[in-house]
């Protein structure tokens, strides 16, 4: 009886340790996603990031719950805030809107105090296209080259042409195409075709 009770003891402490393995495995595992995503969206959220459409910011005035909003940054570039209406987004770092909204709210509330700040990044896209592994569209945290960007889409399939890769820029309706020779990257060759990539980008794979 006691070798079974023993016996029974033993499975019982073995299975809580496991049990408790297990918890601090997966706690621990959330809470490295937790940082590794606060990591990401500090990493654009400089005081110099512009805002993009998609963006959602919290705006505040001091002294007034009810101008006190998160509001998400239009495909035309505006937010929308009480009083003043429609104020411009895309293109402007948040202490840009903050400057705006102060003077604008100035007419109606003496002295605001204003603050503006990101509360999800939501605009930076870029998109892998043509014989990549796993083509279609990023939505990364931090700014992103592009040997990172074919790094998220899996890399370079068997047939791809590497020294053929293009991207395409969309500036004020015109489009720019960057060439970007991969075979020369890997050998250690013009290493500044590695542009960093803009919010829209596309890299395409022949």
């Amino acid at each position: 009886m006691k070798f079974v009770r023993l016996l029974w003891s033993h499975r019982y402490v073995s299975r809580a340790i496991v049990t408790v393995g297990c918890w601090g495995l997966l706690l621990g595992w959330l809470a490295g996603c937790a940082e590794t995503s606060a990591i990401a969206q500090q990493s654009l959220a400089e005081p110099g990031y512009q805002l993009g459409p998609e963006d959602v910011v919290m705006i505040s005035v001091w002294k007034d719950e009810h101008l006190t909003r998160e509001v998400v940054v239009r495909p035309d570039g505006m937010l929308s805030f009480p009083l003043v209406g429609d104020v411009p987004a895309a293109g402007h770092t948040v202490e840009d809107v903050r400057q705006d909204l102060s003077k604008r709210l100035a007419r109606y509330i003496p002295n605001p105090h204003v603050s503006v700040a990101i509360t999800k990044l939501q605009s930076y896209k870029v998109y892998v296209m043509g014989r990549v592994n796993k083509p279609g569209e990023y939505l990364v945290g931090h700014y992103t080259d592009v040997l990172q960007a074919l790094s998220l889409a899996g890399g370079l399939t068997p047939f791809a042409s590497e020294n053929d890769i293009k991207i395409i820029r969309r500036e004020e309706g015109e489009e720019r195409v960057f060439l970007f020779r991969y075979g020369d990257i890997q050998k250690g060759r013009d290493l500044k075709q590695n542009i960093l990539l803009q919010r829209g980008d596309v890299v395409m794979v022949p």
